[in-house]
This record gives C-alpha cells, sequence and structure tokens, in this order.
C-alpha cells in the first residue's frame, strides 16, 4: 500500500460573501480636455489614450472597467493615471489587495450587469451590489501574487514568437542591405 505524505493541517479563515461595495471604493473618470499635456496617462475603456498634466490617482494603482461601451474587460491601471468619463477606476478599501480584486473583477460576467438596452452601460450602484466569495487580506495577497505571475509568464510567452519574428525581418532587412 502507499504512503501518502502527511500534511501539517493549516487553521484557515472561512471566505465570506461579501458585496464589492464593501471592498472597493469606485470612482469615476472625468473630462480631460481642460488639461494641459504631460506625462501622466489618460484611460478609456479602449486603454490607453494620451497623456496629460494631472492625475486622478497619484498614488493608488486601480482597476478600470468600462461604465459605458467596453464594460466586460477589466484592467489594472498603475498610478499615476486619469480615467475619462466612460470609465469607472476601483481602489481596494483597506485589508483588500488589488491583484486579488483584479482576479475577482475577471471572474464576473459584466455583460449580465448590462443596464442600457444600446450602449452597454455600468451604473457605481450595479457594481457595489455583486457579490463575491471574499477570503482574508493574507490569502487575498497570496492569491493576487499567484495570478499576478501567471499573468506575466503568460504574457513573456505570447512576446517571444514576436520578437523571433522581430528578430528574424531585422537580420533579413541587415543582410539584404549588407548585400546589395
Amino acid at each position: 500500500m502507499k504512503s501518502f505524505p502527511k500534511f501539517k493541517r493549516q487553521k484557515t479563515h472561512a471566505w465570506e460573501q461579501r458585496k464589492l461595495g464593501e471592498v472597493i471604493n469606485v470612482c469615476s473618470g472625468r473630462d480631460y480636455k481642460h488639461l494641459s499635456d504631460g506625462d501622466i496617462p489618460v484611460y478609456g475603456t479602449g486603454g490607453y489614450m494620451l497623456s496629460i498634466n494631472e492625475a486622478l490617482s497619484y498614488l493608488e494603482d486601480a482597476i478600470g472597467i468600462g461604465r459605458k461601451g467596453t464594460i466586460d474587460k477589466p484592467y489594472i491601471l498603475k498610478a499615476p493615471f486619469w480615467t475619462v468619463d466612460t470609465l469607472f477606476y476601483a481602489l481596494p478599501r483597506k485589508n483588500n489587495n488589488l491583484d486579488f480584486m483584479f482576479s475577482v473583477f475577471q471572474k464576473i460576467d459584466w455583460k449580465s450587469k448590462d443596464e442600457s438596452t444600446g450602449v452597454p452601460s455600468l451604473s457605481k450602484a450595479t457594481i457595489n451590489k455583486v457579490t463575491s466569495s471574499m477570503p482574508s487580506e493574507q490569502e487575498q495577497t497570496a492569491i493576487g501574487n499567484f495570478f499576478r505571475q501567471l499573468d506575466a509568464a503568460i504574457a513573456s510567452h505570447q512576446r517571444k514568437p514576436v520578437y523571433k519574428k522581430a528578430s528574424k525581418i531585422k537580420q533579413a532587412d541587415t543582410i539584404s542591405a549588407c548585400c546589395r
């Protein structure tokens, strides 16, 4: 008979059903057109748009989630940043981990929360009412770190073919330029 390793049983805290409004603060983006050019990125539902001289968040990273248009593609916003009025930004409340919250946002079927008959739309109230299971801060950090590392590994792996192709193109251009 096979012997199985013995694991030390660790005390774990129960996961609790929580409303997102209890663990994040959903903030509204604003118009940027009155601001000057600068180094602060401005984001909309489709991602980066341009850079300006002021930020809505100078120090805290957040999760961007569409208010109008693309409502089902949340992404991380690195501070400092500005968001336009069609993009909410969600800041984790104290004792909640951004990377874990981002994994929660990615699992939610945001299209099913659409409040419009035309252009897809979300409201703060709808986001705040969504419930999800939440572990302790320590477990959130461990899970969030794992998913961040996994996302980085996937992104790195996806870039490799692009680098190889670019290298081949560069090499071919160099060879053809030398041999003319």
